[in-house]
């Protein structure tokens, strides 16, 4: 039997917030299935073990220190991308943070923040790749929105609408960049087993007089499957949009949930 070749083999893949998580769950799985990965994060010991762990297992992947709020370190990072490798293949827009407030107690700062990394973040690792990807004549960007982005809480506005800002940006991408033979899709996780995601459980958790646990163990209540998802899950549905069965697919927000978003 011939031995087919890997689906990304000779592909160049670019992720943010790559240190954990999502992002890490992406970078190993494109790293499985022969791309060269590169991550940019600015969680410089987890990022660099990332990498380090994919090239102890044969896989090829480089690790950028880069806060993805700094317009000047992006450029930066994706101009050493291009000088090392040449092209750009795939873009995963996977960095974000999660804050919640009352909303008459959000602090302005906390609202800047995330702004600035769930939202400014993703349009500038977007701007930053169009043109290669226009030259090129080929790329697939996805980027990591929120099932938050489509429905909400209670003291969860930042995030919910800066998730739904790039859903916004990703339909506008899409019909941009569509002419050049790029596609776009946001990718809508829903809760997740990722440190973050823990995080969040013990602080909202807290506020409903319930531990981590049980907070994590109501919402995985809440999805039809009565479970939460892992990381690789999300991550395959993203490998699958950059994929060549994929290429008719552009400008959707895709939720991966369990079902939640039924309820």
């Amino acid at each position: 039997m011939e031995e087919t070749e890997a689906r990304f083999s000779s592909q160049i893949v670019v992720i943010t917030g790559s240190a954990t998580g999502i992002g890490e769950a992406t970078m190993a799985r494109f790293a499985s299935e022969g791309a060269s990965v590169v991550g940019l994060d600015n969680n410089t010991s987890e990022n660099n073990a990332t990498a380090a762990t994919i090239r102890s297992e044969g896989g090829r992947a480089l690790a950028v220190d880069c806060d993805v709020r700094s317009e000047e370190q992006q450029e930066r990072a994706f101009a050493e991308v291009l000088e090392r490798y040449g092209r750009i293949d795939v873009l995963v827009a996977s960095a974000g943070i999660f804050v919640g407030s009352a909303l008459a107690d959000i602090p302005m700062e906390r609202w800047h923040d995330i702004e600035a990394v769930n939202l400014t973040g993703v349009l500038l690792s977007n701007k930053l790749v169009a043109p290669t990807m226009t030259e090129q004549g080929s790329g697939s960007i996805i980027n990591i929105a929120s099932m938050a982005a489509k429905t909400s809480w209670p003291q969860s506005a930042e995030y919910s609408a800066t998730k739904s800002g790039v859903i916004g940006i990703t339909r506008s991408v899409a019909m941009e960049l569509g002419p050049h033979g790029i596609t776009a899709n946001a990718v809508c996780p829903g809760n997740t087993l990722t440190a973050m995601v823990r995080k969040v459980a013990g602080e909202v958790g807290a506020t409903l007089d319930m531990t981590a646990d049980e907070w994590l163990a109501m919402r995985a209540n809440d999805t039809a499957l009565k479970r939460l998802a892992k990381p690789w899950e999300v991550a395959g549905l993203i490998a699958f949009l950059a994929s060549a069965d994929a290429r008719y697919i552009t400008g959707q927000s895709i939720e991966v949930d369990g079902g939640l978003i039924l309820s």
